[in-house]
């Protein structure tokens, strides 16, 4: 696993870091930002994608990946992939923002996760703001949220919120991996 770790390190250093001031989603201001859907959507880096995060939660049991739509799922699908070419089998789910008002009015999409143990991920988060609405959202379908895990953690609060909240956080790189401490 590690040249799968250190190439994708290489392509997420490459491709995605961006210098510059940006706002972030959390509304905190940045001189750079991390833009991993460079990453999850490219033909080269998503397999690895997949690889790196089902070996950073090898050791949890659970049968179902998702989290907050956008950031979450590219990074579930290609979980999904690398299981499934391991021989493995692991079904995804996304959770919308909001509850949709037409058709089955349902929040969370894809199989049932009524009852299941589910995986919530994210492509990377500051304060754990997107990862935890997606756990409560799980939650409160019925489903049993064994761990947060996100490809990069941007060094805020995440780690510390998600924990707070009751939960294993795991993340594949920090802000020292991709040479921004």
């Amino acid at each position: 696993m590690t040249d799968a770790r250190e190439k994708l390190l290489d392509l997420i250093r490459t491709k995605a870091v961006v210098h510059g001031r940006v706002t972030l989603s959390s509304g905190q201001e940045a001189d750079y930002y991390v833009d991993l859907r460079r990453i999850t959507l490219d033909g080269e880096a998503a397999p690895l994608v997949g690889q790196v995060m089902n070996a950073l939660v090898a050791d949890l049991e659970f049968d179902a990946v998702g989290g907050l739509t956008m950031g979450a799922d590219p990074v579930a699908t290609a979980m999904v992939h690398a299981r499934a070419a391991a021989g493995g089998r692991l079904d995804a789910f996304v959770v919308r923002k909001a509850e949709k008002a037409h058709g089955l009015q349902q929040r969370i999409e894809g199989p049932s996760i009524v009852g299941r143990r589910v995986l919530v991920v994210e492509d990377t988060s500051t304060t754990g703001g997107s990862p935890l609405a997606a756990v409560e959202a799980c939650r409160e379908a019925g489903a049993e949220v064994v761990a947060v895990a996100v490809i990069a953690d941007r060094g805020s609060r995440a780690e510390e919120r998600v924990r707070e909240a009751g939960l294993d956080y795991r993340a594949a790189y920090s802000l020292g991996d991709l040479g921004l401490e």
